[in-house]
Formats: structure tokens, sequence, C-alpha cells
């Protein structure tokens, strides 16, 4: 496979994590309004009210984490919403580009790829955010919360497989 091939792949499985982030954003969203959340789906989406990284969502603390990290200063006061955006979309383009690397290499059928995709994502968020204190531990969440967790993933492994494979065919 050619580098021209891979960086083709790269980005068309970028644009397919975006793609398979807004169905797991979706997924989320129906959820929250059938709790009772009134917010609009743009605001929502976009953490509109995020003013502080306190009790901001894991996307944000994990910026926040990884900028005290690797560059050894706190973000910018009012950044919150920004980092959220930011960590959230990247995550889900950069998982996206990976997998569409993958499927280029080896050509991966969508039902096997989005699921070792959702349950790779899954998976590293458990084992990558309780060291930063942004998350605990798994054993400490129920049964319900997992799963509700791993079904989002499953949406977004499947989605963004399935548009993998139609901009593969498309070419």
């Amino acid at each position: 496979m050619t580098f021209t091939r891979l960086v083709v792949a790269g980005v068309g499985g970028a644009l397919a994590g975006a793609a398979g982030t807004l169905a797991m954003d979706l997924l989320w969203y129906s959820r929250y309004r059938r709790g009772a959340g009134n917010d609009p789906f743009p605001d929502w989406e976009t953490a509109t009210g995020t003013t502080s990284y306190e009790g901001a969502s894991a996307p944000a603390r994990t910026g926040k984490r990884m900028m005290e990290l690797l560059l050894h200063r706190e973000p910018p006061e009012g950044s919150a919403r920004a980092m959220t955006n930011v960590v959230h979309w990247s995550t889900g383009c950069a998982w996206g580009a990976l997998y569409g690397v993958v499927e280029a290499s080896t050509g991966v059928q969508p039902l096997v790829g989005g699921v070792a995709l959702a349950a790779s994502a899954w998976t590293s968020t458990y084992v990558l955010l309780p060291p930063l204190g942004v998350y605990q531990p798994i054993w400490k969440y129920d049964a319900p919360t997992l799963l509700k967790d791993a079904s989002a993933h499953v949406t977004y492994g499947m989605t963004t497989a399935t548009v993998v494979a139609m901009l593969r065919r498309s070419r």
C-alpha cells in the first residue's frame, strides 16, 4: 500500500470518525432528553454553559490533565467549553483515522471492524482515564453505567466502520 493511499484512508477514516462521534452523541442526547434534559441539541452538543473545569465532562478534564502533564501549565481560564469540544471531536476523528488505515491495510469487514473499534475505544477509556484522575477504575462502575457507555461506543464503532466502507466503495 502506498503512502498516499494510507493518507487517503486516514483522512477518510477521520471523516468517518466524525460521523461516528455524531451518531454516538445523538444516542447520548436521546438518553439525556428521556431523562428530562431540555437543552436543544446544539447547546448540549457544544457544552453551552460549561464555564470551568469543575464538574466539566471527561473530555474537558482529560484535556486539562494532558496540558498540565505535557506542558506543565494550567489551561486558560474559561477554556473548559472549548477543551470539551476539541478533545471530544479530535478523539473521535483520531480513532476513525486509525481505523481507516487499518481497514485499508487489512480489508476488515465493517461488522468485525466496527465491533473491534468500539471495544478498543471503550476499553482504552477505562484504562487511560483512571490514572489521569478523570475516571474511576472500571470495577467501581455499576453494570448499567458500563453497558450504556459500551452501547454508545458500539454506535460509534459501527457508524465509523460503515462510513469507511462506503467511502472505500466510492473510490
